[in-house]
């Protein structure tokens, strides 16, 4: 192999690694936006039931129903 064609092989080598490294790197923020997204809707949903519930127990005792 020629100087030129292992130098141009060994570009060709590097620019593969790095777009692969770049991939990764995206996939990884893609995934950890997700994981966060996710963490928030659960947060959110939580905070809803404990809403519900506690207008449910003030609704119960207003009424009697509790007792």
């Amino acid at each position: 192999m020629s100087n030129n064609s292992q130098s141009m092989s060994f570009n060709a080598g590097q620019a593969k690694g790095q777009t692969q490294e770049k991939a990764s790197n995206l996939m990884d923020k893609a995934s950890n936006a997700a994981q966060s997204a996710k963490e928030s809707i659960q947060e959110g949903g939580q905070q809803l039931k404990q809403k519900a519930q506690g207008a449910s127990e003030t609704i119960k005792e207003k009424t009697g129903i509790s007792k």
